[in-house]
Order: structure tokens, then sequence, then C-alpha cells
């Protein structure tokens, strides 16, 4: 890194945490409005639901390829690309006349949301280190919990003041500022620039897209149906023709061993899981306020705001507790276990007529279980490999988170769909429940809700297990960075590594 880009660190990581608190907001903020879109444009069941499945999952297919293409080509003009196609597709969003056109456009805006998410934990790992490095990461979990916290609540004012597009149009301009603004940022690449893996890639992105559309599509088209396991049947022979690839070749897009290495899968694990026990409640439970508690859309935003605000404060706690010799992974562990008690008590106290004096409890539970982790996951997962796969490695945790994003998103829609069918017999009437337009069966949609948030706690405990075994400190285990011996975890504190810059918050 020349002179000349060092002279304004503190300008190119203000321009990161912009993006990480713009889409994170722009995200959650989405779920409120999709009542609203519905009406609009008369759109229902897994059209409508692609609305934020298709965002999801174009992210999840791109951000392993984007965090090494980053590694490769200089993260700074990845980032900048993805940030343009962010802000064309949300703009595409705001102007979509059809659900069709505002799904593609939001697709579009999912690619690019791949890259500056990714990218971006890269360009902050490569400009701080050590204590300046866990500040950082602790900054851009607040930050982001920040967006995630305020997005519902934002959205619904815009929806409830101007309509759906506003939204959108918001966060468009937004992405459009961040993309003037991404000059400041420094660029930076790995040493060694090895010839792209293009079989990877192109066997990796498409074999994920496949294989995640089939799934989204099972709910609405049957498990059974040709275009269901055609893409999954493809998706998987993709895949498998990835891996293949990526054992033989000598510049993988994903090195294997990154998965082989046990802390690093744990944390890997941890982060999936915590998306688990969030994002369902996030996506789907403004509907259910809107469609069967009768609130309106900014007042389900700002309802969801009990979940949201630990997102905001506890990511700062979380860095606090590790920086004072708290082992990491005892974080994790509380994270999951305080997800799954949110999700239990959600199921005992949701109803119609339930107010927020009722949900506080169970909200916060859930909120403060993924803002306990946010942050310091990934930055113990990135200080757990070497500089070189930095970008490799944060690929892959936003893949893994994605991919998790997408499933939750996919199985719970699809588990209220087939609970509220069994209970009223009527397939169509079912959908315009799940999507907040049939109020008139509100028992059988808190029946379903009621039984799948008691599966989710299930889930997480066992989750809560073993993540807590897989991040046992290493002993003699084979370690990432050749040649060099990995401490111990409550060895590996950031205080004992050099710092460049200083950071406050």
């Amino acid at each position: 890194m020349t002179s000349r880009q060092l002279t304004r660190p503190a300008l190119g990581l203000l321009t990161v945490l912009f993006g990480y608190f713009t889409l994170p907001m722009a995200m959650t903020g989405t779920s409120v409005a999709l009542p609203e879109i519905g009406r609009d444009l008369d759109a229902s069941g897994a059209a409508l639901q692609w609305v934020v499945t298709g965002y999801v999952l174009a992210a999840s297919s791109v951000m392993l390829v984007a965090g090494s293409l980053g590694d490769l080509f200089g993260r700074r003009a990845v980032y900048a690309g993805g940030v343009g196609l962010y802000a064309a597709g949300t703009l595409a969003s705001a102007a979509g006349q059809s659900i069709a056109v505002l799904d593609i456009a939001r697709t579009v805006a999912g690619v690019g949301a791949a890259a500056v998410m990714t990218v971006g934990v890269t360009i902050l790992a490569t400009m701080y280190e050590g204590a300046a490095r866990a500040r950082v990461f602790a900054l851009v979990g607040t930050i982001a919990g920040i967006g995630i916290a305020i997005g519902p609540t934002l959205s619904g004012a815009l929806v409830g003041l101007f309509g759906w597009r506003a939204s959108f149009l918001v966060f468009g301009l937004a992405g459009v500022l961040i993309l003037l603004l991404t000059r400041l940022i420094p660029e930076s690449r790995a040493e060694a620039r090895p010839k792209v893996d293009r079989p990877g890639v192109v066997s990796f992105v498409a074999g994920l897209a496949l294989l995640m559309f089939g799934l989204t599509q099972g709910a609405g088209a049957g498990w059974g149906a040709l275009s269901v396991l055609g893409p999954m049947a493809a998706g998987v022979v993709l895949l498998v023709v990835f891996v293949a690839v990526e054992r033989r070749g000598d510049h993988p897009v994903l090195d294997l061993s990154l998965i082989r290495d046990r802390l690093f899968s744990g944390w890997l694990f941890a982060a999936m899981s915590i998306v688990l026990g969030s994002t369902g409640v996030l996506v789907f439970l403004p509907t259910y306020l809107q469609g069967t508690g009768g609130l309106t859309a900014g007042d389900a935003g700002v309802l969801m705001l009990l979940m949201t605000v630990p997102v905001f404060a506890l990511p700062t706690v979380g860095g606090l507790l590790v920086a004072r010799g708290l082992p990491a992974r005892y974080l994790a562990v509380t994270a999951l276990l305080l997800s799954a008690v949110g999700n239990f008590s959600l199921a005992l106290t949701l109803a119609p007529d339930a107010g927020p004096a009722r949900l506080a409890l169970p909200l916060l539970l859930i909120g403060a279980g993924s803002g306990l982790g946010l942050g310091q996951i990934d930055a113990q997962a990135l200080g757990s490999v070497a500089a070189e796969r930095m970008g490799m490695a944060s690929g892959l945790l936003s893949t893994g988170r994605s991919v998790a994003g997408t499933l939750v998103l996919t199985g719970f829609g699809a588990a209220l769909t087939t609970l509220v069918e069994s209970g009223t017999g009527d397939r169509a009437r079912a959908d315009l429940v799940v999507t907040g337009r049939g109020p008139e069966v509100a028992g059988e949609f808190t029946s379903a809700w009621q039984s799948l948030l008691g599966g989710v706690g299930v889930a997480l405990l066992l989750a809560a297990v073993l993540a807590g075994r897989l991040l046992r400190p290493r002993t003699d285990e084979a370690v990432p960075e050749p040649g060099r011996k990995q401490k111990p975890e409550q060895e590996r504190q950031p205080e004992q590594e050099s710092e460049p810059a200083e950071v406050s918050g």
C-alpha cells in the first residue's frame, strides 16, 4: 500500500461503514413493504416472496467468488462494481411496474450486495491489524446493527407516507452516494495474482444458484415437480464438479483446507446457525403483524425495534468482553442459547392481539442472540486464517450466512404455508394469509407460527452444543498458515498484535 493511500484511511473506513449501514437497513426494511407491494402489483405466494428470496439467493451465489476476485483484481475495484450493481438494481426496483420486473431488479441488486458485504470486510481486515482490527470489526457490527434496527421502522414510515417505491428509491440513491465515495478507499489485492479459476467460478455460481432456485420453487410447484427436481439435480452435479475442480486446481477459488480446519468451520457453523434464529422472524413477523394483528406498516416497523435494537447495542459489548479475556467461543454459544430461548418464548406469547408488552421479551432475546455474535464471529474466523486467504475466508463466511438465510426464508415460508393449508384445506387461501392478505384465518396462522418457532428453538439448542465442541481451542491440529504455529484462543487476543492505525469506538 502506498503512502498516498495511507493518508485517508479514516475516510475509507467511513465509506465502507456507510455500506454496512445502508445494505442491512434496506434488507430488513423490504419485508415491511411486502404486503403493500402485493396489493399494488396483485402478487402473492412465491412471486411476492421472491422480492426478498431472489435478493438473498443472488447474494449467496456470488459472495464466495466476489471475495476471491477482490483478492485477485483489487478489492476497491470489485467493491465499487458491486455498489454500482446494487444501486442500479435498487433504483430499477423503485420503478418496476410488475412483480416480474421487481423480482429481476432485486436479483441484480443482490449480486451487487454480495460484493459490497464480502469485499468490505476484507478491505477493513487489510487496513487494520491487531487491537485496531478488533475495534473496527466491533464497529462494523454496531453499524450493521443500527441499520438492521432502523430498517423496518424507516421503511414502514416511507411506505406509510409515500408508498413502497419510496423505500427502494431512498436506498438506491444511498447506493449512488456510496459509489461516489469509493475512490476514498485504498486499493489492495493479494501479493500473488494467480490465474482466475474460471471452471471453479462457473461451476460454483451456477451450481449453487440452480440448487437454491429449485429449493425456493418447491413450496409452490411441489417437491416432485420437474421444475424443482431438475434445477436441484443440475445444481448438485455442478457442485460436485466444483469440488473436483478445486481439489485438482493450483489456483482454486476456494481452498478446501479452509473447510477442513475445525476452528474456522466452527465459526462458519456458528454464523450460519445464528441466522436460523432471527431471519424467519425478521422477515415474516411484520407480515403477520399487519395481516393478522391489524397493524399498519409503520406500526409493525416500530414494534420490530424490540428485536433490532439489541443488534445495534450488543456487538460492542461482545467485543469488550472478548478483549477482556472472555473466550470468544463462549460468546457464540451464549448467542445461540439466547436465540433459542427467544424463539421458544415467542411461540408461547404470539397471538393476533399480542402487543409490545407481550412480545418484548421474546423479541429482545432473539435480537440479543443476533447482536452478541455480530462482528466478533467474523473477527475470530478471519483471525484464524493466513492473510493471503482473508478474501476467500470472508467470501465463504458471507456465502454460508446467505445460504443459511435463503434456506431459512424458503423453509420458513413453505412451512407456514403448508401448516396453514393443513388447517384450511385451501392452498390459494394459505398463500394469501402468509403474505398478509387473509386475516380471516388468524387462528390457523398463529398455530402455524407457534409450531415453527418451537422447531427453530430445538434446532438452536442442538446448534449451541455442536458449536461449543467445534470451537474448542486447537491443540496439535494443523494450522492454516504454513510455517506458523497457531496460538491457543486466549493467547490470540488482538492486543498482542501490531497496530498500524488507531481507531476509536
